[in-house]
């Protein structure tokens, strides 16, 4: 087992921190939660605004509002030989099309509307993905998944390998969508950004999580603690 009975819960309008050592089992939990997009004889419960969901694979989650911003952007989150106004689109197509046609034009104004809210630098948004610097390449991922407007936003390491100014923007972003009403789950290895961001903190370590603490109260040495007790 890469994650063993864990338990956590996240209220409207919160960001919630996991912070934990590599290997803790933070990315596996957040891609089971996801449609059961990493792993088998996955059990448990899911409960979303009080009613228990069965999310069979990862399109059942997105209709139930759930998004979850990959760690590997080049990998898994984007397609780096399409467009950004193809890759802005991608996880809610069903919004653009007519009888499975896309509508073009909706998709470009999709793309230059969240171009402008979230500031990304590019000449035009038929600029391939993978021209983009790593910042630009994360705020399309996180307009990717903004577009398809979910109640409940996983993200997971959300700025990796991208410059400080680029990382501000992503933290303005991410309150942002929080004074909407959204809910945030925040996986981060940075213990930094995650006492700055979070309301809350779950210290995860080897596939358990191992303390819960409100972001007002912890510190560094609170979760380090935490880890090494465990």
């Amino acid at each position: 087992k890469v994650v063993d009975d864990v338990s956590i819960n996240v209220r409207k309008g919160e960001v919630v921190g996991i912070a934990g050592l590599m290997g803790a089992g933070r990315t596996e939990l957040a891609m089971s939660i996801f449609g059961k997009a990493y792993g088998s004889n996955i059990s448990g419960q899911l409960f979303l605004n009080g009613e228990e969901v069965h999310l069979k694979n990862i399109k059942d989650a997105i209709k139930h509002k759930l998004a979850y911003v990959t760690e590997d952007r080049k990998g898994n989150g984007l397609v780096l030989s399409n467009p950004i106004r193809v890759n802005t689109s991608l996880a809610n197509l069903s919004e653009l099309c007519t009888r499975r046609v896309i509508d073009k034009d909706k998709e470009y104004q999709v793309a230059e509307e969240y171009r402008g809210k979230l500031k990304t630098k590019c000449p035009t948004v038929d600029q391939n993905v993978g021209n983009l610097s790593g910042g630009n390449q994360q705020k399309v991922l996180l307009a990717k998944w903004m577009y398809a407007n979910p109640d409940v936003l996983i993200l997971d390491e959300p700025t990796r390998g991208i410059d400080v100014g680029a990382k501000y923007e992503i933290y303005c972003i991410i309150n942002d969508l929080v004074a909407a009403g959204k809910s945030v789950i925040m996986i981060s290895s940075e213990l930094p950004e995650v006492l700055g961001m979070s309301d809350r903190i779950y210290v995860m370590n080897e596939g358990k999580m191992v303390g819960e603490m409100e972001g007002a109260e912890a510190s560094q040495e609170s979760i380090m603690s935490c880890i090494l007790k465990s």
